[in-house]
């Protein structure tokens, strides 16, 4: 009568225990380059390794194999093996331990799910649950559950997930030979751990076979085969690639994402990170601790490259993300000042500016990086040559609202303050905002005035917050883009061999911010777009390193390797575009009188008008028109002596000058010619028949 009501209770207890489902997991996440490349994994919610699978995606081999070791019966009880039970308490009374096991496969299932003590009432309740589960469930189904909950050592759960790591395939893809080896990790991940105890794990793979064999499962010849054949263990790859964009991206993966195909380019992010490395060990006495970099596809707005420190292992800060950090750009937000103004048609590429010393409202007197003033400069050189004094003027015509509201569009939507707080020193980058926001608002005007979001996924498909529109038009972009890949126009500050010059159509800007925190290098084709900075995560000062000199070389390498292996063609002038001759006297269209000429790019719109005798300058016969007068250059040890040169250019009637350099006659006769700097203060003559002219400069140390 005991017997029986035991009986009872033992089969009626299961419908009081609560569970038989197998706890929700967040399978892992792999994540690969756009051509399936892998970059990097990301753990479970289990802090396992976990790609879940269907029954139908596993080998009938493991099916098997699993049977044959850990569970002959499975296909016949109803949870527990009431047979094996009983063996094992029997082998285990005889030898006085425990010799023999009798879990069957759901009780394993139940001990993986939920683990329970190896008491009396923990084996108990452990049977009690696997009744439960056979009760609620088919066996196709706790074997699904069993296969893909196990634990297989070296963080891997699941079948499949131990498949890749260890054979390099998929599930469904494993011989005889490897479901064998697998299922004998099983009995104890520790024990068999085929990276420290690969004889043993061979050893129990063996006895698994030797199982199958007992059980008919496999014949003779199969046996024999699947016994002879090496398991050869590939080496285990878990790359952790773009450490900082997987860890960005992962973030806004839908739930139940387990396979991602990013934007990035593994060759190229690899390339650009060594790059960093690289260079600021050769800016270590500059105080220059960290870079950033971001690459663009315009086509697209996909991320092509991504780098957000220098050393993502390194204390304190390798973890910081410098393309997301928030940083005061400088000069680089001059070209949608410019961009603005010749949209609205209140200045062209020729207009004459006044650099000079200038108090704005407010008592603001912003100063040139060379501390110096040019004098009248046309808008195409303050632009290239990046002078304060010409861009704050042309922001004061916009209004400082009217730049915002371009800055915001062009997504940089960071800038949050009303205009009053920035006032006109948003010309001058005094808003701080995301190199990532920033390189994208490059990428615009790369498309002609088009913002697209940056996307950073395609399969699934993610792009950041944001809508495609035109913020300015194509042909007010365009003239931004010819003025930024002039380097003829930028010379005078750069010089012809600056880190912004190549061997192709590259549109450039640097920005340096205020006592040398942060300095930036943009540059674009209608291709690529690229962004850098350089500069420290703690905001200490670098020691005298501008854009040019800091992120300017990073940059430099990185579109000579993109040109090669993503080539880009050159700008194409848009409907609504036209080229013309100016007088670079009066920056109007040059007139019959004008006797210095030079060609121009204007919108059709707002071309100017024709030059005449009231417009035009007086400008002497022989005049120096390069160095003016007191103008400073600095030299830049970082920056081969051959490449640093000043434009020696005079007007001369006779186009044959003689230069006169403190008192040495100059051996070179021609009248535009480059002199390499030399360190100190200078004084330049130049002759042309009987006239004169000259000028002071100074080259700094």
């Amino acid at each position: 009568m005991k017997a029986r009501l035991w009986t009872v209770l033992f089969w009626l207890l299961p419908c009081l225990v609560s569970g038989g489902e197998v706890p929700f997991l967040s399978a892992s996440v792999q994540m690969a380059d756009r051509n399936g490349a892998p970059m990097r994994g990301f753990l479970s919610s289990n802090n396992t390794y976990y790609y879940p699978v269907s029954l139908g995606e596993i080998s009938p081999w493991f099916i098997a194999a699993v049977v044959a070791a850990e569970d002959k019966r499975f296909y016949y009880h109803h949870g527990v093996d009431v047979q094996a039970v009983l063996r094992a308490f029997f082998q285990n009374a005889r030898k006085g331990e425990v010799v023999s096991g009798a879990s069957t496969i759901t009780q394993q299932l139940v001990r993986a799910i939920e683990p329970r003590p190896k008491t009396f009432w923990g084996k108990t309740s452990e049977a009690w649950q696997a009744v439960k589960w056979e009760q609620t469930h088919s066996k196709e189904e706790i074997l699904e559950a069993y296969f893909n909950y196990i634990e297989l050592g070296n963080l891997t759960q699941g079948v499949q997930a131990a498949a890749q790591f260890y054979f390099g395939v998929d599930a469904a893809e494993v011989s005889l030979s490897q479901a064998a080896f697998l299922v004998g990790i099983a009995k104890s991940p520790t024990r068999y751990n085929p990276l420290k105890h690969f004889a043993r794990t061979l050893k129990r793979r063996d006895y698994v076979l030797e199982r199958m064999r007992t059980e008919k499962l496999i014949d003779e010849e199969m046996y024999r085969l699947s016994k002879e054949e090496p398991v050869v263990l590939r080496v285990p790859q878990r790359p952790f690639e773009a450490p900082h964009f997987t860890r960005f991206l992962h973030q806004l993966l839908p739930p139940g994402t387990s396979y991602v195909r990013t934007t990035l380019d593994k060759d190229l992010q690899v390339y650009a990170e060594k790059l960093v490395k690289n260079h600021l060990q050769k800016l270590h006495d500059k105080h220059v601790t960290q870079a950033a970099v971001i690459v663009l596809e315009n086509s697209t707005g996909a991320v092509l490259a991504y780098v957000g420190s220098a050393d993502y292992y390194k204390n304190p800060d390798g973890q910081v993300d410098g393309v997301r950090a928030l940083r005061q750009p400088g000069s680089s937000v001059k070209p949608f000042v410019y961009g603005l103004a010749f949209e609205k048609g209140l200045l062209t590429p020729a207009t004459l500016l006044q650099d000079e010393d200038t108090f704005f409202e407010g008592g603001f007197r912003p100063r040139n990086y060379d501390e110096n003033f040019h004098g009248e400069v046309p808008a195409r050189n303050a632009l290239a040559c990046s002078y304060n004094i010409p861009a704050v003027k042309v922001a004061e015509k916009l209004g400082a609202p009217a730049i915002l509201q371009l800055l915001r569009s062009a997504g940089l939507t960071e800038l949050t303050r009303p205009a009053d707080f920035y006032g006109l020193g948003l010309a001058l980058g005094n808003g701080e905002v995301q190199l990532l926001h920033l390189a994208n608002a490059y990428a615009a005007l790369a498309r002609g005035g088009l913002y697209k979001p940056i996307v950073v996924s395609f399969e699934p498909f993610i792009a950041l917050p944001g809508g495609q529109k035109q913020i300015l038009s194509p042909q007010s972009a365009y003239l931004v883009s010819d003025i930024l890949s002039d380097n003829q126009a930028r010379a005078a500050a750069f010089g012809l061999n600056s880190p912004l010059s190549v061997p192709f159509e590259l549109a450039a800007k640097t920005g340096t911010s205020k006592d040398y925190k942060d300095n930036f290098t943009l540059a674009y084709t209608p291709r690529w777009t690229i962004g850098v900075w350089a500069g420290n995560f703690d905001a200490t000062s670098m020691r005298q390193i501008s854009g040019v000199t800091g992120a300017g070389p990073i940059m430099h390498d990185l579109a000579v390797y993109l040109q090669q292996n993503y080539p880009s063609p050159p700008f194409e002038q848009p409907e609504g575009v036209v080229r013309a001759a100016v007088c670079k006297q009066s920056g109007l269209l040059a007139g019959p009188s004008c006797t210095h000429k030079q060609e121009e790019v204007f919108l059709k719109q707002y071309l100017p008008e024709v030059c005449s005798g009231n417009h035009t300058r007086v400008v002497p016969k022989t005049a120096i028109l390069s160095p003016t007068d007191k103008d400073v250059y600095q030299w830049d040890s970082a920056v081969a002596s051959g490449l640093q040169k000043v434009r020696f250019e005079a007007t001369c009637a006779a186009e044959v000058c003689t230069w006169i350099l403190d008192g040495k006659k100059q051996p070179k006769t021609s009248c535009r010619h480059w002199w390499p700097l030399q360190v100190g203060k200078h004084v330049l003559q130049v002759s042309c028949g009987n006239e004169t002219d000259s000028v002071s400069f100074e080259v700094l140390p």
